[in-house]
């Protein structure tokens, strides 16, 4: 091989070799953090409509 071939295929592979994609993977700065606040509301309104069920059954006598 002549000093240019060797030198274009120098070239080339260093510019592939610089194109190819990395990946990082890094923790994150603030914890993650999950909202419950559905679950509780609606284990609060079950909770309600229940009683309100018993309330309002035919044998309480409120009607």
């Amino acid at each position: 091989m002549t000093s240019r071939t060797l030198t274009l295929l120098l070239t080339g592979l260093t510019l592939l070799q610089a194109c190819t994609p990395t990946v990082q993977v890094a923790m994150p700065s603030e914890p993650i953090t999950i909202n419950l606040n559905v679950r509780i509301e609606h284990e609060i309104r079950v909770k309600v409509e229940q009683e309100l069920d018993d309330i309002f059954s035919a044998d309480s006598g409120l009607f």
